[in-house]
This record gives C-alpha cells, structure tokens and sequence, in this order.
C-alpha cells in the first residue's frame, strides 16, 4: 500500500527511472562531449534504448533499480555504456537533480519483493 502512495505521488517508478536517466545521460553528454542543447547522437541512441527497455520492463511499478534486477535487460555493449554513464553522472546528480537523486538512493534502500527473488 505504502509503495503505490508513494508512486502517485512522485509519478510512478517507470517514469521517475525515466526521469533518472534522461538527466544521467545528460549530465555525462555534457561532461564528455561538450555542453549543448540537445543529447549528441551517441547518446540520445542510448536514451532511446533505455527508455524503449523501461517501457517493457516485466516488473512495471514494481521494478527494482538495475543494480538489484534478477533480469538484465540491456545488451552487453548498451549496459557497459550505461553504466558508464551511472558512475561519471552519480556523484554529479545531487546538485543539479537533488531530487531525482534522493528519490533513486530511497529505491534502492526499499526493501526486495518476494516475487523478484530467485526461487
């Protein structure tokens, strides 16, 4: 119960992984290839394969961040470039994104559902 009250009311895990990772893979478009108004076209690749893979996550609102998923969704060569992006854009989040920053720390501290552990 608590977790959909919690989802309304911040806009649903979906979205707010959504959220997380447009402005992850922008803070790092930024820092690697230069400050610009729109994503370079390496990484607005990778933001259109991270949104598309979100959409279709089995989990939906339940979803558990990446690091704890039982499913690894990304291809090889797109979840090594995400994770790139993860470790340059993580320690960058607070300031720009403090909220998408602490909101993503809390999904990670939730505690693991039943059906997503292995059997």
């Amino acid at each position: 119960m608590r977790d959909s009250i919690w989802n309304k009311a911040v806009g649903g895990r979906i979205a707010r992984e959504k959220n997380s990772a447009l402005a992850m893979i922008g803070l790092y478009c930024d820092g690697k290839h230069g400050k610009n108004q729109n994503l370079c076209s390496e990484c607005e690749a990778l933001w259109q394969y991270a949104k598309a893979r979100l959409e279709q996550c089995s989990f939906g609102e339940e979803k558990p961040t990446c690091r704890a998923c039982p499913i690894h969704c990304f291809q090889a060569e797109e979840r090594r470039k995400i994770r790139e992006v993860m470790r340059y854009s993580g320690p960058r989040m607070l300031l720009p994104h403090p909220i998408l920053a602490l909101l993503h720390l809390l999904d990670g501290l939730t505690p693991k559902r039943s059906h997503l552990r292995d059997p």
